[in-house]
């Protein structure tokens, strides 16, 4: 599939700030498309010591959710944990495994922020624009907005309001009585249906499937990787 080049990943945080700014008017918050035929769940895991960081993709069909393939992708870390500017972390070795990809997906889910960030850009929101594909961010917490808890009962959920009270995404319960998600579009949908199709993806968990087992995948992925560069150095000391 094809990926858009928008700008520059080698860049300080001053000037990633300025990119946020410039590409959050590119954003489109309504519903692109006609039909899904494919989702895509998308997680990084992260390895501080060995500045590494990993990226896992994993395609489903929907909306039976059966799984077509699962790519991944390891990268030197290049930029600073700097909050809001997750996507200069992670969206480098995400972009490298949908270079992978065999599938199109019509629809990728990121487990980070699409507009529910202080610029309006977070991950899902950046991604969907360098894929030019539908996206949404769900998140395990909240970035910044205000909200009231939601209904304690699945599928129960509440607006997730910025500081002028603009709606920039919604707080769903997605099994009872357990703590909330933090849903938002991130480019090419709305919020009604994001909340939906997250909904759909839950399966009795907290968090939908495709997020739920990319954050399982880069795990196992990254500590495979460990114990094979671990193995090598032993092999180099011996």
């Amino acid at each position: 599939m094809k990926i858009h080049s928008l700008h520059s990943w080698d860049v300080s945080p001053s000037k990633a700030l300025n990119i946020q700014s410039h590409l959050r008017d590119r954003v489109v918050l309504n519903n692109s498309f006609r039909k899904i035929n494919l989702i895509a769940g998308c997680d990084v895991a992260l390895d501080p010591n060995d500045r590494m960081v990993y990226g896992g993709i994993i395609v489903y069909h929907w909306p039976d959710l059966h799984e077509v393939e699962r790519v991944s992708s390891v990268r030197k870390l290049s930029f600073p944990y700097i909050p809001g500017l997750l996507a200069f972390r992670e969206a480098p070795v995400l972009l490298d495994c949908v270079a992978k990809l065999q599938s199109d997906p019509d629809l990728f889910i990121f487990d980070g922020q699409g507009i529910a960030h202080p610029r309006r850009i977070g991950i899902a929101t950046h991604m969907g624009l360098f894929l030019n594909k539908p996206a949404i961010g769900c998140a395990k917490s909240r970035l910044t907005g205000s909200f009231k808890e939601p209904g304690g009962r699945s599928g129960n959920f509440s607006p997730l309001q910025s500081a002028e009270g603009k709606i920039i995404g919604a707080v769903v319960r997605t099994r009872d009585k357990v703590r909330p998600i933090f849903v938002s579009p991130g480019h090419k949908i709305d919020l009604k249906t994001s909340v939906k199709i997250i909904l759909q993806c839950v399966n009795g968990y907290r968090i939908p499937k495709p997020t739920r087992e990319a954050d399982r995948f880069v795990e196992a992925t990254k500590k495979s990787h460990q114990s094979t560069r671990h193995q090598a150095a032993s092999r180099t000391v011996a």
